[in-house]
């Protein structure tokens, strides 16, 4: 039996220790070089780390096959990269993978009641089998879950390491991998080592269709998104108007509207523009479309990371991934407050490149290539709304 020490592709696991110590157990339970209290010990301690992780994402049934889809899902590799959101790829990778899974299917197939019987545990049939809690998967959602728990019956039901190899690349075809694959939309977390992607797990499941009007900016905005996920040009998006229109909600409903086409939403907020480079360094080379959604963006006069901003957009020596936009919303149209005295006439002002100063400001704007406007309803527009939410909450108002 080949060893977890003979994987290639599949190191560097999420919660490796427990993954490690684990099979550690199932190689050397039966040894008698090692005193069988010790790996009873280590055996009993995976035990309580399943069990955290069984609570904390919400996982049911076999905890020992939940555990093993969770790895190969979560494992970004050579392999799983290239396979995610494209689907099986050709070439020598396949060989490779193909031993990595066939070493995964045999830990798989590990009958766990053999060590429960070995140890004497008597509530292994419990671990076996199941039953999720009432509150667990604070780290995941349902929809997640039942991914994993999807991929798991498939994984079982594998009748070798070919079908094995299949079931795991259409899982990463359909759903990607990692974090990046599993959410819709991350924000961003600033460290002494750079910026971290961290995912935001319980995301706003809204849809255009739940904000009533704006017919023409939602359209805008579709028709932009479908070009991008299209892999056809596209352009950065201001969303701009009065507070309270559906610009954010907008653009979290194109979030949820494009995820299963490989659309993926980071949240930066201004004191994080510095970050930016990073970010685009962390994701320009995979396989899912970003727009980097910046909520209520506005800059005072006195404040210059929007100049952060700018330099991304333009790109220096290196220009911005083919996978990346940017999406804004703003209550201003310029971004960058503007003052009297930069409309003042060169003539007449003390500053000779005044009006280079009133170029500085709009040049942000205009790099947005589209600006899509949300407007105040007036009170027919408003009634026309109010009708609506009416009709959909099953009430029938008196149209006057």
């Amino acid at each position: 039996m080949k060893t977890t020490k003979n994987l290639i592709l599949y190191r560097d696991f999420e919660n490796e220790q427990l993954f490690y110590d684990f099979t550690w157990v199932m190689e050397n339970y039966q040894n008698e070089y090692y005193n069988k209290e010790d790996v009873e010990g280590l055996f009993y301690e995976c035990l309580k780390k399943l069990m955290e992780l069984a609570v904390s994402h919400g996982f049911s049934g076999n905890l020992w096959h939940n555990f093993l889809a969770f790895l190969l899902v979560n494992n970004e590799n050579a392999y799983s990269r290239a396979c995610e959101i494209r689907g099986e790829v050709k070439g020598s990778i396949n060989e490779v993978a193909r031993h990595d899974f066939a070493i995964m299917k045999e830990l798989f197939d590990f009958d766990l009641s053999v060590l429960g019987n070995y140890f004497s545990v008597d509530c292994m049939d419990a671990l076996l089998h199941y039953e999720e809690t009432a509150d667990a998967g604070k780290l995941f959602n349902k929809r997640i879950r039942d991914r994993i728990a999807e991929l798991c019956r498939h994984l079982e039901a594998a009748a070798d390491a070919e079908e094995f190899k299949q079931a795991v690349t259409a899982f990463y075809g359909e759903f990607g991998v990692g974090k990046l694959g599993l959410h819709k939309a991350f924000r961003v977390r600033h460290t002494d080592d750079g910026a971290q992607i961290i995912p935001i797990t319980n995301i706003a499941h809204v849809k255009l269709d739940d904000l009533v009007g704006y017919e023409l900016a939602k359209q805008k905005l579709v028709d932009n998104t479908e070009a991008f996920v299209s892999g056809k040009e596209a352009n950065n998006c201001l969303l701009y108007g009065d507070a309270g229109t559906g610009k954010s909600t907008s653009i979290k409903a194109i979030a949820n509207q494009y995820y299963d086409r490989g659309l993926r939403l980071i949240e930066v907020y201004k004191h994080q523009f510095c970050d930016l480079n990073d970010v685009i360094e962390q994701i320009k080379n995979r396989n899912y479309k970003f727009i980097i959604y910046m909520d209520d963006l506005s800059f005072e006069e006195f404040e210059i990371e929007y100049k952060f901003l700018k330099a991304v957009i333009e790109g220096g020596v290196e220009t911005k991934p083919d996978n990346v936009l940017i999406y804004a919303t703003s209550n201003r149209r310029h971004l960058i407050k503007e003052t009297w005295k930069d409309r003042e006439d060169m003539e007449h002002s003390e500053d000779l490149h005044r009006s280079d100063t009133m170029e500085e400001k709009l040049s942000l704007v205009n790099r947005f290539g589209l600006s899509i406007f949300y407007a105040k309803p007036n009170k027919e527009g408003f009634n026309e709304m109010a009708v609506a939410l009416a009709r959909r909450a099953g009430i029938t108002p008196e149209v006057m």
